[in-house]
């Protein structure tokens, strides 16, 4: 059996190469990978800035940086919150919409293809991790447990 150490080192092997397959998936797209997990983060709604960064662990800067981009693009619309005018959002136009369907069908697209070269013991090993790790990555600010 793995010590903790080993599965996580194994898991974050396998976690960086479905990262890099996915940007390769998306390389010939319209918007980068980053700027889809963004227009992902607005599909609920527009957002603060500030927020933005944080639940994609960048600088505000940087975030400013890639929203001006977006909205150049016309995938993004800049906009005030109700309750403070001096706070800036972030809101997905329809054509923000489009392309993050491109994108996301895409990448599911691949998936499936990938889902049919697996046994259906393979499946079902699958299916099963699945809710495990959701609890993993649910709340990824949520401290570490004291030593």
């Amino acid at each position: 059996m793995q010590s903790d150490r080993e599965l996580a080192e194994e898991l974050n092997t396998r976690l960086r190469e479905m990262v890099l397959m996915m940007r390769r998936v998306n390389a010939d797209q319209a918007v980068t990978s980053q700027q889809a997990s963004v227009l992902g983060s607005l599909e609920g709604g527009p957002r603060r800035m500030t927020e933005l960064a944080a639940e994609h662990g960048v600088k505000l800067p940087t975030m400013t940086a890639l929203v001006n981009r977006l909205e150049r693009d016309g995938l993004v619309v800049r906009g005030r919150d109700a309750s403070d005018a001096r706070v800036v959002t972030a809101g997905i136009t329809p054509e923000g919409c489009v392309q993050l369907h491109r994108v996301r069908e895409r990448r599911i697209g691949i998936l499936v293809q990938r889902f049919a070269e697996l046994s259906e013991q393979e499946r079902r090993t699958l299916t099963a991790a699945l809710p495990l790790l959701g609890r993993l990555f649910a709340d990824p600010d949520r401290p570490a447990p004291a030593a």
